[in-house]
């Protein structure tokens, strides 16, 4: 039941959602529109068996016969040289597995200085290196290696941002360090907007002077509005505007290429609980469900996306949930992952796919504008040996109880995995 403090307008109440059915086309024609075939939604489908849901880049709506997704198996060496990239335009890359390369990572641990000091997992002391030594693998095709030069080639002269949470900034830091570990003379990157500033501007940015191109990353977790208002009495109350665009959207709206999440703060006991927290209006709900707040701030998103947003300058992509591996709690209460050194091999041990993005698949097969959807939930469920845990910190810096990163990656890392794809949409397109 929805009650408000201050009723003006009730919160559209959406129809149960449905799975999308979508699939990835690397094509030329990777923006071309097609219409969804909607599936019916189970109440509770598990990672591995959701073929479509969990497994699907949507890069166009026409849809291909689900396959069959065999179990990861257990690492095995691949050799440095791929076999040449084939069937890219019907393989979908979501369904593969976690192999050791002997050639990756893609820049050495502890050579980038853009890693925040949290996710420098090595220099912080982590002993193992095989976390780093996994790269993703298709069943089905071969990823072209990200190759930092051509990448910059493609950037030239353009404005990538990352918008999101914390796991974003994850992602935009691989990328800065995978592009500045190509270059020869590694000085011809600059800051534009620091560290220092970021703590006020939410936003942070490098420049890589050769190629007049920027990676951005501008801090929006919800991608709506959080808001602040005031009593006479003086108490003032937080809520979060599902209605409202984050006012930061100004600053990347013209970019030529958007890398969109929210997720992991829908997770945090204020928005998981839902009590006296979302307002829409001067609707502020007493008690709303944490699936129908996401569900209304998407659709405020996607609204601004196909209002703002030029399809014919802008590529759009939004990046899906990263898995957590949190044992014993969550990370306030004792959670933790710390000894983990090996994926997870059976596909039986993963979580059930996250509702929050059965959400996000039934706003995005409703919006005009071609977004591409990195859906690297399962790829990322996993790797339950690629967090920080204890290592987010020096071990003069460690105490005994201290919480443990459980839902970030160590840099090199998972998030290189996501540039990887990242990379080979691009590299199609520009074909």
């Amino acid at each position: 039941m929805e009650v408000s403090i201050a009723l003006t307008c009730p919160l559209y109440r959406s129809r149960k959602s449905k799975i999308i059915t979508i699939a990835l086309l690397l094509s030329i024609s990777l923006f071309s529109c097609f219409s969804l075939n909607l599936a019916s939604n189970p109440s509770a489908p598990s990672a591995a068996a959701s073929t479509v849901a969990s497994s699907r880049l949507l890069v166009s709506s026409h849809s291909l016969p689900s396959p069959q997704i065999p179990s990861i198996a257990t690492p095995i060496q691949i050799s440095r040289q791929d076999a040449p990239a084939k069937d890219l335009n019907s393989c979908d890359v979501f369904d593969g597995r976690w192999l050791f390369d002997e050639s990756s990572p893609i820049y050495a641990p502890g050579s980038c200085p853009f890693v925040d000091d949290a996710f420098n997992c090595v220099t912080n002391g982590r002993p193992d290196l095989g976390f780093q030594r996994l790269r993703w693998v298709p069943n089905q095709c071969h990823l072209p290696r990200f190759d930092g030069k051509k990448m910059l080639e493609i950037l030239r002269g353009k404005r990538v941002v990352f918008v999101g949470d914390s796991l974003n900034r994850n992602m935009w830091e691989s990328m800065v360090c995978a592009l500045r570990d190509s270059l020869e003379d590694k000085n011809r990157v600059f800051e534009v907007s620091g560290r220092r500033d970021f703590r006020s501007q939410g936003f942070y940015a490098f420049k890589f002077e050769d190629y007049n191109a920027s990676i951005e990353f501008v801090r929006s977790p919800f991608l709506v509005q959080e808001w602040d208002f005031g009593f006479p009495n003086g108490d003032r109350k937080e809520t979060l505007r599902l209605d409202l665009i984050q006012k930061s959207s100004s600053m990347y709206r013209n970019s030529d290429i958007i890398v969109f999440n929210t997720g992991h703060w829908w997770t945090h006991e204020k928005t998981s609980q839902g009590k006296n927290y979302y307002q829409v209006g001067d609707y502020v709900f007493r008690q709303l469900s944490v699936a129908k707040a996401y569900k209304k701030a998407l659709e405020t998103w996607a609204h601004w996306v196909d209002t703002n947003i030029n399809s014919t300058k802008t590529k759009v992509f939004f990046r899906g949930y990263s898995a957590s591996h949190f044992k014993g709690g969550q990370w306030s209460s004792g959670g933790n992952c710390d000894g983990e050194t090996a994926p997870i091999t059976n596909d039986a041990h993963l979580l059930p796919y996250p509702q929050m993005m059965n959400v996000l698949e039934s706003v995005l097969q409703k919006m005009k504008t071609p977004v591409f959807y990195l859906n690297i939930t399962k790829m990322t469920d996993y790797r339950k040996d690629g967090h920080p845990s204890i290592y987010r910190q020096p071990e003069t810096q460690r105490v005994p109880g201290m919480f443990q990163d459980c839902s970030h990656w160590c840099l090199p890392g998972v998030p290189d995995a996501w540039n990887e794809l990242l990379y080979a949409a691009l590299l199609i397109t520009q074909q």
